[in-house]
């Protein structure tokens, strides 16, 4: 069996959640969130930073364009050529004054930039490019927004965040003159009566701070403390502001020694504000402790104690805002000084289910991820078990639609599809290469750096109470399993067979959150709930029929175990009318569930396959946009799971002429290829011989895209400042898709690549400086290898060093596939592989010594090591004895295949070579090769004779000795196969 390629999981379609509210059931097979870092929940960031007023605003001409760089100017400063009169030079920063004329002129500038007119916007763009060639600008700008206090506030702030803008673009070139004058000004009126105003100021500090002035501003962290004390509310609040947000974006900075931490100072001082009079001012010290928890400040830790108690002094505080805060200092105190918490657990725990059920919905969000967090922790069963007749309850009553989600779903719309998407319906999606895995692994690729993926759900893709109580509840079903059904099942019923649409959507929720905890003990009810949710498919709400088909795809698995007509056959055809649903969620959600049956079933679909693809290219003609990109999906996933079942000159007939259709319509630059080019190589792979008459411009088309994405590189590198930077997922892409080729069509590829300049370009591609690049670069190389080795020959003395070198786990898919490249040139090379071996071996024998390497890689690295002590066992037996153990635990769990032959008969040629290299670890040998079901005869013999040739040299006694230690399986298995 050959070596397959997982492709790139998890694929686009399945990472968008069905009802927005909704946990995706692509990710991690869990399908909710991915953890650590900026905590997100199916690529929604679950902490999104607080929006700050003022700091974002829609789009003008000005605050996009402010900040053309500043150039020299020669034309006399008030001639008509100029954009308005300045004073060329400042004296000191506090005498500055605006001259009458310019500031006039600044002044209709804003009051355009916030014109609808487009032909307006480009005129304010093209003046503030010239105006930003004069420094005195930005003097103007700060004048506007701090001493303007007749003008509108709207247009003193867009003043602020041009000069933000300008700050960031280039603050190193302004004139000292002119970033003292800002400075000042910043801070003398930080204290303005209007809250806007204040926050613009706020923004404007901590973006001059950003630009690695907090070393160059030593008086700004004490003023701004100082300022704190200000019996002026105004002033206390403005200073409070700007320090939450230099918290913020400074965190570590300000816990450092750069700065001779000023944490010491600032720690104690904000707890002395959690009992102020006013709730904005205790809500800014909770948020701005709260910044330092996560990175264990130790001036935090120093002061723990007094922080918990004060947080538990406030926690029913009147003001919503102080209320989310700390909760939010529960949760990441939960994670980081559990220990400290633990004493109070039972009135925390108590505490938190109050605030889940809080009125204000920011709050209840901010303490339900108490439950996601305290899943996590060793604690959890002991301290939450008992709570858990009121948590489960309370869970389930947030995951019911808001009457504000079902507005923003337009959830009375029932059918939409024809209605074409707007193209921010479409979110970005990135194509992750092919790693190289063993047959018998049916998972992706442990460790592989596409761990994670984001997901794209459009109206709702905010982090809500509904996502995290489902969340919530399925990370305690994998803790609590069937202790968690007492307290679910009595719900369960009464929301499945509700009248109220909305609650029993919920119920299928719950159904499918609990999927992966609860499984085997929801299996007794399976029988009699599939047929009802299959009946849901058929709801007239859109949204009761978009949530059955996701809480389907999680009991896929149990449906395929079942005998197919029972319930696999129904759900498939139920499944497949609501792709060709009016309603575009509905279509999304059943092309995303219908992938997942098909990974479940693979050839269990093989009867039905007419019936599948007709529904499939159906749907090609009615999809929008959005839902065209999960189709591609879908199709790729069905020729993954049928593979060559799939080449009937029938199946051909209706699958390809719309695939091809669409890849004749895109244009090399659009990113549409990608999934197209995706599902193409699935669909090459699956049909071999059967894609031939397509393969000649779909392969031209992939070795110009590759060739053209180089070019571009190239010019890049060369002159960035003429060129943009390319997209190289193209070139990753196409490099996939010429893999699926090779592997598909075999030796027939072997004129498209005589005619084409591929190797040479692949030469490049394996040495470009991205990983995913080098990654579908070894892919391809070891498809070549396999299919048209005439043509690889020639290259591999240049290639081989550069596949030693990436032979580097830092990079996990990039070493799998470099590694597993090498094997397969070793079975073509034969003994012309012996000047190579020196280059890899070392490394090899690292990587399979290292701990936590992830499963995959170890198992191609055994396969390599053996591979290479099969073609030069002279070179490689005298380090037997330094992997001998880790080869046969990595390969002993594979299921016989070619791999695994010629890996055990390199294995049994270097020990022929080298018997002593085995002996202390001859046990593991004994285990290994009992781990084969049925190895090819000569092999068998290759064993038997090492065993007695073992057996002889130790003499009887020693061996009963030496086999007491085997387990009974293992003795039973060698007694049995090999007499000994």
């Amino acid at each position: 069996m050959r070596i397959r390629r997982v492709p790139s999981p998890p694929r686009m379609a399945r990472f968008h959640i069905p009802p927005p509210a909704l946990p995706s059931p692509r990710l991690r097979g869990r399908g909710w969130r991915s953890w650590r870092g900026p905590r997100t929940w199916a690529g929604v960031d679950r902490r999104p930073p607080p929006v700050r007023q003022g700091r974002s605003r829609p789009a003008t001409a000005a605050t996009t364009s402010a900040g053309a760089q500043p150039g020299t100017h020669t034309e006399p400063l008030g001639s008509s050529a100029d954009p308005g009169p300045y004073p060329r030079s400042s004296p000191c920063a506090m005498d500055w004054q605006p001259d009458e004329q310019g500031l006039q002129q600044v002044l209709q500038l804003l009051k355009d930039s916030q014109s609808p007119n487009t032909a307006t916007q480009r005129i304010v763009q093209d003046k503030l490019k010239q105006l930003n060639q004069f420094p005195d600008f930005n003097n103007y700008l700060i004048f506007v927004l701090t001493r303007l206090k007749s003008e509108d506030e709207p247009t003193r702030s867009l003043s602020g965040l041009i000069l933000k803008n300008n700050v960031k673009a280039h603050y190193q070139s302004f004139p000292p003159p002119v970033a003292d004058f800002i400075k000042q000004e910043c801070l003398n009126n930080i204290g303005d009566a209007s809250s806007l105003i204040r926050a613009t100021i706020g923004i404007l500090i901590t973006t001059i701070a950003s630009k690695g002035e907090l070393q160059m501003w030593p008086e700004l962290l004490p003023q701004l403390c100082n300022l704190l004390n200000s019996e002026d509310y105004n002033t206390c609040e403005g200073a409070f502001g700007a320090l939450q947000k230099i918290c913020e974006d400074s965190s570590e900075l300000l816990d450092s020694d750069a700065l001779n931490r000023p944490l010491n100072i600032m720690i104690p001082k904000f707890l002395q504000f959690f009992k102020h009079c006013s709730p904005k001012i205790r809500s800014h010290a909770i948020a701005c402790v709260n910044q330092f928890i996560m990175d264990r400040a130790q001036a935090l830790m120093d002061n723990i104690d007094t922080f918990i108690e004060h947080l538990f002094a406030l926690a029913v505080d009147d003001d919503p805002e102080v209320r989310k805060n700390v909760c939010r200092a529960l949760v990441m105190l939960l994670e980081v000084r559990i220990d400290r918490l633990i004493p109070h657990m039972h009135s925390i725990i108590q505490y938190m289910l109050q605030r889940t059920q809080d009125h204000d919905e920011n709050v209840a969000l901010e303490a339900c991820e108490f439950w996601l967090t305290l899943a996590e922790q060793p604690i959890c069963k002991e301290v939450l078990a008992s709570h858990l007749v009121q948590l489960i309850p309370i869970l389930v009553n947030g995951m019911k639609y808001s009457e504000i989600d079902i507005i923003l779903l337009k959830g009375d719309v029932e059918e939409d599809e024809a209605v074409p998407d707007s193209e921010q319906d479409i979110k970005p999606r990135f194509h992750k290469s092919r790693t190289v895995t063993l047959p018998h692994e049916a998972e992706r690729p442990d460790g592989s750096e596409d761990a994670e993926d984001d997901d794209d759900d459009d109206a709702l893709s905010d982090w809500n109470l509904r996502k995290c109580s489902a969340a919530a509840l399925d990370v305690l079903a994998n803790v609590f399993r069937e202790e968690l059904l007492p307290h679910l099942l009595p719900l369960l019923k009464g929301l499945l067979f509700h009248p109220e649409w909305v609650v029993k959507e919920s119920g299928i929720l719950v159904l499918g959150a609990i999927a992966e905890g609860c499984m085997q003990g929801m299996v007794p009810y399976l029988p009699e709930l599939i047929p009802h949710l299959i009946q849901c498919l058929s709801d007239k709400k859109a949204l009761v029929r978009s949530i059955a088909c996701w809480t389907l795809s999680r009991y896929a698995h149990w449906v395929v175990s079942q005998p197919p007509d029972m319930h696999l056959k129904p759900l498939m055809t139920e499944l497949l009318k609501r792709i060709l649903d009016g309603n575009k969620r509905v279509q999304e959600a059943a092309c995303s569930a219908f992938a997942t049956l098909e990974e479940e079933a693979c050839t269990e679909l093989v009867p039905y396959l007419s019936y599948i693809l007709d529904t499939l290219v159906f749907a090609f003609g009615k999809y929008q946009h959005k839902n065209l990109l999960i189709l591609y999906d879908a199709i790729g996933t069905l020729a993954d799971s049928v593979g060559h079942h799939l080449n009937q000159p029938e199946y051909i007939q209706k699958l390809m002429p719309p695939l091809i259709q669409k890849w004749n319509e895109l244009k090399d630059e659009d990113k549409d290829l990608f999934p197209l080019l995706e599902c193409l190589s699935s669909v090459a792979t699956a049909l071999q011989s059967g894609f031939l008459p397509y393969c000649e411009p779909v392969y031209q088309r992939c070795v110009t895209l590759v060739q053209k994405t180089l070019a571009q590189a190239m010019m890049y590198t060369q002159h960035p400042e003429q060129y943009e930077a390319p997209d190289k997922d193209f070139m990753i892409v196409a490099l996939d898709l010429l893999s699926g080729l090779a592997e598909g069509l075999g030796g027939h590829v072997e004129q498209l690549v005589a005619r084409s300049n591929i190797m040479t370009l692949l030469f490049q591609c394996m040495q470009d400086s991205m990983p995913e690049v080098r990654q579908s670069s070894f892919a391809l190389l070891g498809d070549l290898t396999k299919a048209c080795f005439i043509h690889v020959k020639p290259c591999i003395a240049e290639f081989m060093p550069i596949l030693g070198t990436n032979l580097n786990p830092e990079f996990i898919s990039v070493c799998n596939n470099a590694t597993w490249a090498i094997g397969e040139i070793c079975m073509q090379m034969g003994a012309e592989m012996q000047p190579y071996v020196q280059m890899v071996l070392n490394n090899l024998v690292e990587i399979i010594n290292r701990p936590n390497t992830p499963k995959t890689l170890l198992e191609n690295t055994a396969i390599t090591i053996g591979r290479l002590g099969y073609v030069c066992p002279q070179e490689v037996a005298p380090m037997l004895q330094q992997f001998i153990r880790p080869w046969c635990t990595s390969l002993r769990n594979i299921r016989d295949n070619e791999e695994k032959d010629s890996a055990f008969r390199g294995i049994c040629m270097m020990i022929g070579v080298n018997p002593g290299g085995v002996v202390q670890d001859f046990i593991f040998f004994c285990d290994a090769v009992a781990s084969w079901v049925s190895p090819k005869d000569d092999l068998r013999d290759m064993f038997y004779k090492i065993l007695h040739g073992f057996k002889d040299q130790v003499g009887e006694e020693n061996w009963q000795q030496f086999s007491e230690q085997f387990p009974p399986l293992l003795k039973e298995r060698l007694a049995a196969f090999y007499g000994v």
